[in-house]
């Protein structure tokens, strides 16, 4: 068994969807001064690795409470898109190689882009995105949490958000900002299953919550 972070490190300065809340991360208590070492974190809720809930798009849409738990774990495929071009979209025939696992369950599925590889420089905003033609295809083949190594499952920054829409309304979640899907893919090549874990801080009634993405691979 082998154990992949697929999350990126939360702290200051660090990349935030344009308009949301700045990342800080400074100590607020210190063992010289208070006897303990204590954090003072400034975040958003789409902050870092993060989920969305339907709720995000839509305030008649699940908030992150009212989803249930099996939406942040389970058996996952990786789609490999990696090698296109900047800003380019993701297409459904993309999406059509990965094998669903046996047993008739949707798994999770994770789009690999290959831009975490530009996380933290100015290219990072302009990832490749989904298709609202891809999107719908998830949503027809019963896929309830799709996560991307990218700000965004849409263009960055954007106007509308069709893929968005297509996936919440379908109550599903969606993963942003992940890293090391290339892992993933090495494995699932050589046949190995993976399964992940995108556990959200319980903020009920929230839009999304940061999350410790982790991967196990068979």
């Amino acid at each position: 068994m082998e154990l992949v972070d697929l999350s990126v490190p939360v702290e200051s300065g660090m990349p935030v969807y344009p308009g949301d809340p700045e990342v800080s991360v400074a100590p607020a208590l210190t063992v010289a001064r208070d006897g303990v070492n204590v954090l003072g974190l400034h975040l958003g809720s789409q902050s870092g690795t993060h989920v969305d809930a339907p709720f995000h798009i839509d305030d008649a849409l699940p908030a992150l409470g009212d989803l249930p738990l099996s939406r942040f774990a389970g058996p996952a495929v990786v789609a490999d898109a990696r090698g296109l071009a900047p800003r380019s979209p993701i297409g459904a025939g993309l999406l059509d190689g990965p094998a669903w696992p046996s047993g008739g369950d949707a798994p999770i599925v994770l789009v690999a882009t290959g831009w975490s590889a530009h996380w933290g420089g100015e290219s990072y905003q302009a990832h490749p995105f989904l298709t609202e033609e891809a999107a719908t295809l998830l949503v027809e083949r019963g896929v309830r949490t799709v996560g991307i190594d990218a700000l965004s499952v849409d263009p960055t920054p954007a106007d509308d958000f069709p893929a968005h829409r297509v996936l919440c309304g379908a109550h599903a979640v969606i993963a942003e900002n992940l890293t090391g899907l290339d892992r993933l893919l090495d494995a699932q090549a050589r046949g190995r299953p993976i399964e992940v874990w995108m556990m959200p801080l319980r903020l009920d009634g929230a839009d999304g919550a940061p999350v410790r993405a982790v991967a196990r691979i068979g």
